[in-house]
């Protein structure tokens, strides 16, 4: 009777539904030299319990060494928001300052010349560009074109190996 009681308990025990009575129990059993074979495998874990119950910590706390890194902390926390606000800062102020937009008329003839030219560049270089794009568009469909052929051809392969095993 008490080995199936001990049984029950394990089982509450494995669920963490026991109660502390219940618990005590199981380590009075597990310390005992009667533990049934099949529950040896627990006895090192009780016996573990048992012997660390009655550990208490002894070591002193150093509360100043808490309110340091409290202090350290909070450092950190201002330097962020002041690093915030310089970066904020820096990116606001030019937009201020130079709120008037420019036109081409602003510029001398010289930059107004090398502005066209850049201009005429970029607009030949977009052009060239859409070009070898649609050429690569071609290539695109030649390859799936191929990509379909090679898949009939399977099948085209697998009617020849099956009509060979026909006719054999």
């Amino acid at each position: 009777m008490e080995l199936n009681s001990i049984e029950k308990l394990l089982e509450k025990y494995d669920l963490a539904e026991t109660t502390l009575q219940e618990e005590a129990k199981l380590r009075a059993y597990f310390a005992s030299d009667d533990v049934a074979a099949h529950l040896e495998h627990y006895k090192p874990m009780f016996l573990y319990f048992s012997k660390t119950q009655n550990d208490t910590f002894t070591k002193e706390v150093n509360l100043l060494a808490s309110t340091k890194t409290k202090s350290k902390s909070k450092l950190y926390q201002w330097i962020s928001v002041a690093a915030v606000a310089v970066l904020m800062l820096g990116i606001t102020i030019p937009n201020l300052v130079n709120n008037a937009p420019k036109t081409l008329a602003d510029y001398t003839p010289e930059e107004q010349e090398m502005y066209l030219k850049t201009k005429n560049a970029l607009t030949m270089l977009s052009a060239n560009f859409n070009k070898g794009a649609s050429s690569i568009n071609v290539l695109d469909m030649a390859s799936e074109n191929l990509n379909a052929g090679i898949y009939k051809a399977s099948f085209v392969s697998q009617f020849g190996k099956t009509t060979n095993q026909f006719i054999k």
